[in-house]
């Protein structure tokens, strides 16, 4: 499945149970010359306390707490509302017609909460990369350092992305996003995804861009995010939930043997 061009392998065990997916099945899998590849894969379990649980793992084999586009290809696989257990916490999903509207739940701002390894204010940090100064952090289930530039275009996200994903002020690695004004309501974002590398679109990047930029008084709620892969719409108030509404798709169904990736 793949939402905007960001693609998934989504493995339901929620009535058959699998082989414990590993880091090295999970990298196997994603290689794109010798596996299926993909940019994460999505595993569906059972859930003592919600409707089900979701976990993300990302290409490199490490294991993400959120995915806002996986969330919607999972709405979408699911076919109905919903509210599943994540490792960022629950969130509520329903299929809409071509995709999806998720709630993220609330973003998250203290320091210790994306977490940080100081204390440190989260509103605009004073730290920089080249080019890339003052971010916002942002938790929406897993870490976003949000970077506001004049053309989100012309960055060296591919150079910048890596170094400041393992800086050591973010124990967790973080996500990276650099965003720019394209209209009074509109934000043209590029993401540098931990374990993933750049990425045509991502979901939690998109409502943690989206929830700096209102609190920054750019922009108004709902807003428009223009990704390499398309458009996502993000809706958000201070104090509430951010819901994500945008596209997702099945591209194909398959099987594999599990011994030749184990």
């Amino acid at each position: 499945m793949h939402g905007l061009g960001n693609d998934f392998v989504v493995l339901d065990a929620r009535e058959t149970p699998l082989p414990a997916v590993t880091a090295s099945v999970v990298r196997a899998l994603g290689d794109r010359r010798t596996g299926i590849g993909f940019d994460q894969l999505i595993l569906l379990e059972p859930s003592q306390t919600h409707d089900f649980r979701v976990r993300f793992f990302n290409s490199d084999g490490s294991e993400a707490g959120a995915c806002g586009n996986g969330s919607r290809a999972v709405a979408l696989l699911h076919g109905a509302p919903a509210v599943v257990e994540t490792g960022g916490g629950p969130i509520a999903l329903e299929a809409l017609d071509g995709g999806a509207r998720v709630d993220m739940g609330k973003p998250r701002f203290d320091w210790d909460a994306i977490p940080l390894a100081y204390a440190m204010d989260t509103f605009a940090m004073p730290v920089g990369w080249e080019s890339l100064e003052g971010p916002m952090a942002v938790n929406v289930g897993n870490p976003h350092a949000v970077f506001f530039v004049d053309d989100a275009g012309a960055v060296p996200l591919e150079e910048l992305g890596p170094i400041i994903e393992h800086e050591a002020l973010f124990p967790e690695r973080v996500n990276v996003n650099v965003a720019s004004l394209a209209g009074a309501d509109n934000l043209r974002l590029r993401v540098w995804e931990r374990g993933a590398g750049l990425t045509r679109a991502c979901g939690t990047g998109a409502c943690a861009t989206a929830v700096a930029a209102i609190r920054r008084g750019l922009v108004t709620s709902p807003v428009r995010v223009t990704l390499p892969g398309g458009d996502l719409v993000i809706a958000w108030e201070p104090g509430g939930t951010i819901l994500m509404s945008g596209p997702a798709a099945e591209s194909f169904r398959g099987t594999f043997r599990w011994e030749d990736y184990s």
